[in-house]
């Protein structure tokens, strides 16, 4: 397979990183998704280090794609049908400033576009709340460790896997 000429950059924290990145790496276009952790004030976290709380970083993915494949437009639409982007530091049991909604910009036309969807998304009448979803330029992304990284591939029988992503991962018609 031939490399595309030029790839982007999309950063998204939609609570566990484990519950999106495999929403995102099934898309078509995708090239590589990464969890790590972005949007704080320690260098080189660890997953330890972010569980406690004040590193101000979010679990976040890392999305590598091909923009004549996959717009960004479309990741994030897919995005905001990824989590509740109205729970405040929180996805369902997960609870926290680590698992806050936000998006990570990588230029200008990231940041109109972000901001465009969610003015969208807020009109849309699909969420009982407003949406708290952080808009914010990107920053250090520091990949989580190596046991993370295609968590539900490797882990698919895990109970969290199966009482939490397997049930988005069919809402969205995608692969169990």
């Amino acid at each position: 397979m031939t490399a595309p000429s030029q790839t982007e950059t999309a950063t998204f924290a939609g609570g566990c990183f484990w519950c999106i990145e495999e929403i995102f790496r099934q898309q078509p276009g995708v090239l590589k998704v990464t969890s790590g952790y972005t949007g704080g004030t320690v260098k080189n976290p660890t997953y330890a280090q972010v569980c406690e709380g004040d590193t101000g970083h979010a679990e976040a993915i890392q999305i590598v794609f091909d923009p004549l494949k996959i717009s960004y437009e479309n990741l994030l639409a897919l995005f905001w049908k990824s989590h509740d982007p109205s729970q405040l530091n929180r996805q369902g049991a997960d609870v926290g400033t680590q698992y806050r909604s936000a998006i990570f910009t990588h230029s200008d036309a990231q940041q109109a576009a972000a901001r465009a969807s969610l003015e969208a998304e807020n009109k849309s009448g699909r969420h009982a709340r407003p949406i708290v979803t952080e808009i914010a330029i990107a920053g250090e992304f520091y990949p989580a460790e190596d046991y993370h990284q295609e968590y539900y591939l490797r882990n698919k029988r895990a109970p969290y896997c199966r009482i939490v992503i397997q049930p988005k991962l069919k809402k969205l018609g995608l692969e169990n």
